[in-house]
């Protein structure tokens, strides 16, 4: 039988796979207070704070205590990026496809707004840790009565999760801009019509004109109208699809 290969540093870690023994006394700390520190210390000042020392001065610990348990910084990012989102909502019994997915949806909306920094974590890859891999199972597990395949339920569920996190660190950039700089949103509309050449750009234009931009333009990190809108949208090109290549062919 063929030796399995090692798993990833980054997977290992955040499944607490990782070997970090060590000869001398058992440490005090461990990778849960590491994560759960950096995570508080994030929520309180913003990710930009969260260094290895910060972190260690808040568990009054040395930073070396630190690097026994997370070589660096980048491995404290894996770890709060799984630990934040903590484990998903169990999705109820009587649900369709669509209202689990919508179920699903919301419930990311609603643990990454619990942590504004979240949506400034790099994306280095799929998801894998023991978290972010039970929200994957959760939705797919909301199209488990649909004729699709497997495959394409993976194909779903990630164009999902691309709008969900876009939409979500959209929505945060925006509302920072608009506490900023709220003229460049509340003029917005007569900013275009100063600017805006209906012979260059004639389909926006005849937005300016039907008067889409006169009310005054605010961004709410919590506009869940807008967030259902587009949700209900990709919604609808996942039903289509179902019922296309679940009608029998002519």
């Amino acid at each position: 039988m063929s030796e399995q290969p090692e798993l990833p540093a980054d997977v290992a870690l955040m499944w607490g796979l990782r070997d970090t023994t060590k000869r001398g006394p058992k440490p005090s700390l461990t990778i849960g207070d590491i994560t759960q520190a950096a995570i508080e210390l994030a929520d309180a000042e913003g990710l930009a704070a969260v260094s290895m020392a910060r972190v260690a001065e808040r568990l009054g610990n040395s930073t070396m205590a630190l690097y026994r348990h997370v070589k660096s910084k980048d491995d404290l990012f894996v770890l709060m990026s799984d630990a934040a989102l903590e484990r998903p909502t169990p999705l109820p019994a009587d649900l369709d496809w669509r209202a689990g997915l919508t179920f699903w949806a919301n419930g990311v909306l609603t643990a990454v707004r619990r942590h504004r920094w979240f949506a400034q974590l790099p994306i280095s890859g799929p998801p894998a840790g023991p978290n972010n891999l039970a929200w994957f199972d959760s939705a797919l597990r909301a199209m488990k009565d649909t004729s699709l395949s497997e495959e394409v339920k993976v194909g779903v569920v990630m164009g999902l999760m691309t709008y969900v996190h876009g939409q979500i660190r959209l929505s945060l950039d925006l509302a920072s801009g608009f506490a900023d700089n709220p003229d460049a949103f509340t003029r917005y509309g007569a900013t275009l019509a100063r600017v805006v050449d209906p012979r260059q750009l004639p389909a926006l234009a005849q937005v300016l004109a039907a008067g889409v931009f006169d009310d005054v333009m605010s961004f709410d990190e919590g506009d869940a109208a807008d967030f259902d809108f587009g949700l209900q949208l990709y919604l609808d090109g996942v039903a289509g699809f179902i019922e296309r290549t679940s009608s029998p062919q002519a």
